[in-house]
Formats: structure tokens, C-alpha cells, sequence
């Protein structure tokens, strides 16, 4: 692993004090992210080769996947090309906000356009006692970032066996925070948020190949893990620096959520069993005096904030949650 110079040092202390992030992610600037960068090329360049190997697998340990496929764009568009490429037969996708309906609508462009699937039903996330017959794959967020909400994945899990279906994850903003991901049999998330990498690669984690192919070039899973274009080369060395440091790293997303809730405890709106490590659904105006804070502006939510924890990242373990002082509730 590299050292950082003093230049290095100054310029990230400097750039987190001019900029205090209250958003989903990316997280705060890492020294690490900037000593992973290097020239890199996708062919014939050994150090490359090198660094994309390692990220990967270390990526599929955290998860407990057998196969990855990484590609430059969102997680958006790791999940439209999961749902193109995996989803058949009946799907149930769990609605629990804005980035669960996106769900729904790729899994009806697969129902229009990959001719795979041949029924999207749409559930509320509060409803799932009441699922019944029989489906081919259940798909869920994992944490829903618009309304600051976990669902368990034990209880995701249970329901996909119930009714004898695959499950697939929108895992943006869960990887590296919560646990057991490998509970699902396709995920699809980014390289920032909980991975605290630059932005602009994304992953889809699997165990076994799609059975059919979609009729995309850029949509077709296997041009993606034959590397057949320009890949998230950047992203990826972003991560190299940071995967080995990540579950110190990661205490400081923890630090900041125990304190939010303490925080907030007349304003709270989940229970603790619905609480997602990266962010907070308070049920009152979050605003901020201080100019140098950037705060989340979720989509979808009727009433309240959101406030994201990834602010103090670069603190690692030592974070205080002292941002947090930074912010004003107001009913």
C-alpha cells in the first residue's frame, strides 16, 4: 500500500473542510481514493490487470458471490441490465419508495422487450405477510435511500423461498454496510456510497449465468464480462487503496448513525429493525447555517429529510459524528 505525501494530506483535509456532506454518496474524499489512481489500460497492461483482480475479488468475498462483472455508468444501469438479463417467468418487485418503483419499471421493460418475463406484480414493502402462490424471482431494495428505510434481508430472503423465487438486490446503498448480501442471487450496486470509491463503475454480482441473452450489445451481460469496451478503469484503482482499509473506514458511517438517532429521538420515524446505516428518515426540517454543508434532497418522500452519513468517512474509526452539530431540526 502507498503512503500519502504531505501534499496529499493537505489537499483532502482541505478539500472535506471546504465541503461537509450530508448526501448519499459519493462519501467524502479519501486520501486513498487518490493513491489508487494510476495510467491504466484494459488490455496488455499488467498493473491494471493487477488491480482490477483484486478489487474484484475482494469485492466477491465481501458479498460472498461467485461471479462479477464490473462496467463504467451507475448502478442504474447495472440494474437495468441485471433485470434485462436475469429476470424470467413471474416477477414480484417490493415497493418501498422511489428507487424500488425504478425497479418495477425495468422489470416491465424486460417484460416488453426481452419477451423472458411474463408477469410483474407489485407488493408494498408492508404487505409481504400477505404473498401468496407461486413466483420465479422476488426483486427489492435492499436500503431505499428516498425514505431512509432497511428491509431486513433475512425477512427478503424468507419471502423468495416462500413463494420459490430467485432474489435480486438493489444493494447501492447497502454494500459494504450491511450484511449478508450474499442471501440474494443477483445484486447490482456502485462504486461509491458504502464502498467509498470515486463514482462511475458499477458491479452485478452473481452465482450462475443468466439462461437466455438479451439482444443488446451494450445490454447483453456477456459483453461485459468479456470485457468487450472501455471499463471503469479509474473507479476501480479508486477502490484499490480503500478495499483494504474499508472496515475502518466504515466505523465512521456507523459513529455517525448512532449518534443521528440519538440525535433525533423525538423525530424519529422506523423502528430500529428499519434503520439502514447510511442514512436517516427524521421526521422534521433538517437545515443547516453553515454554507459549507451539502444537504440531501431525497426523491419521493411526503414529509420530513433525509440525512446521509458518509460525511466523515475519511476519519475512519476517529470520527466523532461532530457534523452532525452542523445540522437544525425543526418540526
Amino acid at each position: 500500500m502507498l503512503e500519502a505525501s504531505p501534499n496529499i494530506h493537505a489537499h483532502v483535509a482541505a478539500q472535506n473542510q471546504h465541503k461537509v456532506l450530508f448526501t448519499a454518496g459519493p462519501a467524502s474524499l479519501l486520501e486513498e481514493n487518490l493513491l489508487g489512481l494510476r495510467p491504466c489500460f484494459g488490455r496488455g497492461d499488467l498493473d491494471y490487470s493487477q488491480v482490477e483482480d483484486a478489487v474484484l475479488s475482494a469485492l466477491k468475498t465481501m458479498t460472498g458471490h461467485a461471479q462479477i462483472t464490473r462496467l463504467q455508468g451507475s448502478a442504474s444501469l447495472a440494474l437495468e441490465i441485471a433485470s434485462l438479463n436475469f429476470l424470467h417467468g413471474k416477477v414480484l418487485v417490493i415497493d418501498s419508495g422511489y428507487y424500488a418503483q425504478r425497479l418495477v419499471s425495468f422489470a416491465q421493460l424486460a417484460q416488453r422487450t426481452a419477451g423472458q418475463v411474463s408477469l410483474v406484480t407489485v407488493c408494498d414493502w408492508q404487505q409481504l405477510a400477505s404473498v401468496s402462490g407461486h413466483y420465479d424471482w422476488v426483486v427489492a431494495c435492499y436500503t431505499e435511500t428516498s425514505a431512509g428505510l432497511l428491509l431486513p434481508i433475512a425477512d427478503l430472503r424468507a419471502l423468495a423461498d416462500r413463494v420459490g423465487a430467485q432474489l435480486m438486490l438493489d444493494a447501492t446503498a447497502s454494500i459494504g454496510l450491511e450484511t449478508d448480501h450474499g442471501l440474494a442471487d443477483v445484486i447490482a450496486y456502485s462504486s461509491c456510497k458504502g464502498l467509498f470509491g470515486l463514482t462511475g463503475a458499477a458491479f452485478i454480482a452473481f452465482n450462475q449465468l443468466p439462461k437466455h441473452e438479451v439482444d443488446s450489445f451494450y445490454l447483453n451481460l456477456t459483453t461485459h464480462l468479456e470485457r468487450r469496451m472501455t471499463g471503469p478503469y479509474h473507479a476501480i484503482a479508486s477502490l484499490y487503496e480503500v478495499l483494504p482499509k474499508h472496515a475502518d473506514l466504515r466505523e465512521a458511517v456507523f459513529i455517525n448513525k448512532a449518534h443521528m438517532l440519538k440525535k433525533i429521538a423525538t423525530y424519529a420515524t422506523h423502528p430500529v429493525h428499519y434503520q439502514p446505516v447510511l442514512c436517516t428518515w427524521v421526521d422534521a426540517k433538517v437545515s443547516s447555517q453553515d454554507a459549507r454543508a451539502v444537504l440531501y434532497q431525497p426523491r419521493g418522500i411526503s414529509r420530513g429529510s433525509v440525512v446521509c452519513h458518509l460525511g466523515e468517512a475519511h476519519l475512519g474509526s476517529t470520527a466523532q459524528g461532530a457534523i452532525l452539530d452542523l445540522l437544525e431540526l425543526q418540526p
